[in-house]
């Protein structure tokens, strides 16, 4: 038995109400802390694992920002 697709869902396509839908998110997380207590805290990608190119990219992109006088 295999994994259904997203294309394969009845919701494949459907628009999403994004005000709406950062509700529900703000809702959920207001749960999670209620159940643990805690903050709810997102990992932050480390990259640690960024291929060569991806890192020279990235370092190309915070030059031109420097240079513009921005942090992206």
């Amino acid at each position: 038995m295999s994994t259904p697709s997203a294309i394969d869902s009845d919701d494949y396509g459907r628009t999403i109400d994004m005000a709406a839908f950062g509700h529900a998110l703000t809702r959920r997380r207001a749960e999670i802390e209620a159940e643990t207590g805690e903050p709810f805290t997102v990992p932050r990608n480390e990259g640690t694992r960024r291929t060569a190119s991806k890192r020279a990219l990235l370092a190309e992109i915070d030059q031109l920002a420097a240079a513009k006088g921005i942090r992206w």
